[in-house]
């Protein structure tokens, strides 16, 4: 059903997320933005009366990439600045820096997209209406919560990362 096709999707995406990242731990990171945007989605439907349907469901899927896409652009440029020799915590600040703007405008060019469907605006107005209004109230929270939580989340794993490292380190060997 939909949950099994939602929960492949997750993890086809999780697998992707560790070969590029080449680590277990920091493709979490991602995956922890991804309930962000639910709350946008659930403030948007309830401001407007909508109810969740199956294209709000389709919507919300179409919001988990967007999240996604902004959560990657943050984590893999401040893996690269740590690549780089940079401190930790100033890639992060770096990251947020240099990534904001794409995020921003992306996040403003896919709401403003998406408003006149939201509107209900043309043929079948009223059946896509309440995916659009999730996709934009999921939009704007997401936005404004990935560019704090995922920054903060790349630093916890990274802390639990090591911890492991740590544990492991007699078990596994010298790389």
């Amino acid at each position: 059903s939909f949950l099994n096709a939602m929960l492949m999707g997750l993890m086809l995406v999780l697998t992707v997320l560790i070969l590029l990242f080449r680590s277990v731990i920091q493709p979490f990171t991602i995956l922890f933005s991804l309930p962000l945007a639910i709350g946008g989605v659930a403030a948007a439907l309830i401001l407007t009366g909508s109810a969740v349907s199956m294209p709000v469901l389709i919507g919300i899927l179409m919001l988990m990439g967007i999240v996604t896409k902004n959560a990657i652009l943050l984590i893999d440029f401040a893996i690269e600045m740590r690549a780089q020799g940079m401190d930790r915590v100033k890639a992060v600040m770096e990251a947020g820096h240099k990534r904001a703007r794409p995020i921003v405008m992306t996040s403003i060019a896919m709401s403003a997209g998406m408003l006149p469907s939201a509107l209900g605006v043309g043929e079948g107005g009223s059946f896509r209406a309440p995916m659009a209004t999730a996709v934009i109230g999921g939009i704007i929270v997401s936005t404004a919560l990935s560019l704090v939580v995922v920054p903060s989340f790349f630093l916890i794993m990274d802390d639990l990362s090591r911890l492991i490292g740590r544990f492991t380190r007699g078990l596994i060997g010298p790389k």
